[in-house]
């Protein structure tokens, strides 16, 4: 089994007009070299929460971090739903209660990049949506 430590969080960059989920984003991936989607998790916009890749394969979204971290993949370019953010923050406590000690973090944290475009810190310590 896996050692998780992190949750990180991403977004699609996708348009409001696109709607898209862990199938579409699983033939991009495809489409750029990979074997499958990257992420373990897609959250549409409606806050369903898709499956991707399964939690004991090693994912394909934080260079450097896959091995010991679980992807989320928000559906949008830093415009969310309300049902979207309640939606990871079920998903997020989920995790919490399997993985002891996981954080949560921004792909940003990891990377040079600006997804998933909101302040992951800041959401996780507060309680309000």
């Amino acid at each position: 089994m896996r050692k998780i430590n992190k949750h990180i969080i991403h977004c699609s960059d996708t348009p409001k007009s696109m709607s898209v989920g862990a199938k579409e984003i699983n033939i991009w991936h495809k489409q750029r070299g990979f074997s499958m989607i990257g992420y373990h998790y897609v959250i549409r916009r409606d806050g369903t929460i898709e499956s991707g890749r399964m939690e004991s394969q090693i994912g394909a979204h934080a260079k450097g971090y896959n091995s010991r971290s679980i992807g989320t993949c928000l559906i949008g370019r830093g415009e969310y739903t309300k049902k979207q953010f309640e939606a990871l923050k079920r998903l997020s406590k989920d995790l919490e209660s399997r993985y002891e000690g996981i954080i949560h973090r921004g792909h940003y944290d990891y990377s040079n990049k600006t997804c998933p475009m909101f302040d992951v810190n800041e959401f996780f310590n507060t309680e309000e949506l």
